[in-house]
């Protein structure tokens, strides 16, 4: 094709009013949800992901679904166009979480950390390949039929530990500043880490053993699954490795040209593209060079804080950050709400083993780790149950691997919703003991004003 034509870019009149129509109603029950739950100090995250379940075949679908079906067509220009919104709205979510990551990531309390990230991380996620291996999940594999994929993602899911939604909810209830908060987000930062370094392996071997695969690995013929295996950990590894030295001078030198001097969003933004459509190039998947861009982004924000006392990658970064968590985020979050559908695709009992299972192997695995490390029983069991929040992370394993074809509707629909449950048990028993842990106490005429009214970059995942 020589090039884009007038009516290649054309939407049709109804195509148009459909993508219109969508974005408006998904941003109100985003927005609305998500004010709602945020107003009662629960992840806005999970507000948003409810406001699409009630737009999805679980509500609207179940009420009206002429009127569903319409809105959200499942082909065309429309659909296509929100697919687009959708992946952009991971990767502006994996840029913020992977900018916020030197900020949250603590020196103090090495012991309490190390050994909480070590059990807290290890255990859970040998669970939970042993009890696919006792069991068997073959029932949840997806079209992809990579049995592999499907065995470290369940794995994952059991052991992951959600940043975002815990820093919201300890924001909300005046935990942040604590020694509480500091162990449980320095140990999240590892295994969020982790997470998104197995989740670019397991991608990157569904994606190099198909027909659509290419990049790299392609080009190298790489096919078997042990080579598969060890080219996806040593390249996701490099990726990273070479973000945490590099990344941030990389960026600082970059920035000075034209486009970042009229524009440092748009910079920003091409950074972010570019480090995605690099990983997709090396095979990984490009959620994670978009992690990796943010990471890179707050290198060179804690090398400008060293030498001017502030940071101007920051304030510019807030400003990406308002538009990411205002249109495309929200989106991202209840366009998987839509994807739900309770009614066909929830198997409850399940979803009550695996939501025992999950939260019984890591609040043990964490206890264990904070009481050899000498912490208190309440201080132990606190760690235990605020880690056991998804939230973000879970989601994006979720949506990811359903994506990719490694797990089927039914896992997808228990996965979130282990997210979903998790992030609020851990909320309503932080709101419950936030004194006890350091909080100062608050007064009900402060109540409203403590409440922020805009989110941080953070905030709703």
């Amino acid at each position: 094709m020589a090039g884009l034509k007038g009516r290649d870019l054309a939407f049709s009149d109804i195509d148009l009013a459909r993508l219109l129509i969508a974005l408006a109603v998904l941003l109100l029950a985003a927005h609305g949800m998500g004010s709602l739950f945020a107003r009662f100090h629960q992840p806005a995250a999970i507000g948003e992901i409810l406001g699409g379940v009630l737009l999805g075949p679980s509500a609207l679908g179940a009420v009206s679904p002429t009127i569903q079906h319409w809105i959200f067509p499942a082909t065309g220009s429309s659909a296509a166009a929100l697919g687009a919104v959708y992946q952009l709205g991971l990767l502006l979510l994996m840029f913020a979480a992977g900018a916020e990551m030197r900020r949250l990531l603590q020196r103090n309390a090495v012991r309490t950390v190390g050994l909480i990230a070590s059990f807290g991380l290890v255990i859970p996620f040998a669970a939970g390949l042993g009890i696919v291996a006792v069991l068997g999940v073959r029932q949840f594999i997806g079209p992809a039929n990579n049995y592999t994929a499907l065995t470290l993602v369940f794995g994952m899911a059991v052991a992951v530990t959600s940043i975002p939604v815990i820093s919201r909810i300890m924001h909300d209830v005046g935990l942040l500043g604590t020694r509480f908060a500091r162990i449980v987000l320095s140990v999240a930062v590892i295994e969020d880490i982790v997470l998104y370094v197995i989740l670019a392996v397991v991608v990157g071997l569904v994606q190099t053993a198909g027909s659509t695969a290419f990049g790299l690995p392609t080009a190298l013929n790489i096919h078997s699954v042990a080579q598969n295996s060890v080219y996806h950990v040593i390249v996701a590894v490099l990726f990273l490795a070479v973000a945490l030295t590099v990344g941030g001078r990389v960026y600082r030198w970059l920035r000075a040209n034209p486009l970042a001097m009229r524009s440092p969003v748009a910079f920003q933004l091409l950074w972010m593209l570019a480090l995605s459509a690099a990983a997709l190039a090396l095979g990984l998947v490009p959620l994670y060079g978009a992690f990796v861009a943010g990471i890179a982004v707050a290198a060179a924000d804690g090398e400008e804080d060293e030498e001017l006392g502030e940071s101007v990658t920051v304030r510019q970064r807030n400003t990406l950050s308002g538009i990411s968590f205002g249109f495309f985020i929200p989106i991202y979050f209840a366009i998987i709400g839509i994807k739900l559908d309770l009614i066909h695709h929830f198997d409850v009992l399940f979803f009550l083993g695996f939501l025992a299972f999950a939260c019984v192997a890591k609040a043990a695995s964490v206890y264990l780790g904070a009481r050899l490390s000498r912490e208190n029983r309440f201080m132990s069991a606190s760690l235990a149950i605020a880690m056991n929040a998804r939230g973000g992370p879970g989601i994006v394993l979720a949506a990811t691997a359903y994506a990719a074809g490694i797990i089927n509707e039914t896992f997808f629909v228990s996965l979130v919703m282990l997210s979903v449950v998790t992030s609020l048990l851990a909320g309503s028993w932080l709101e419950r003991v936030a004194v006890r842990l350091g909080a100062p106490k608050r007064k009900p005429a402060q109540d409203g004003p403590d409440v922020p009214s805009e989110r941080s970059e953070l905030g709703t995942a």
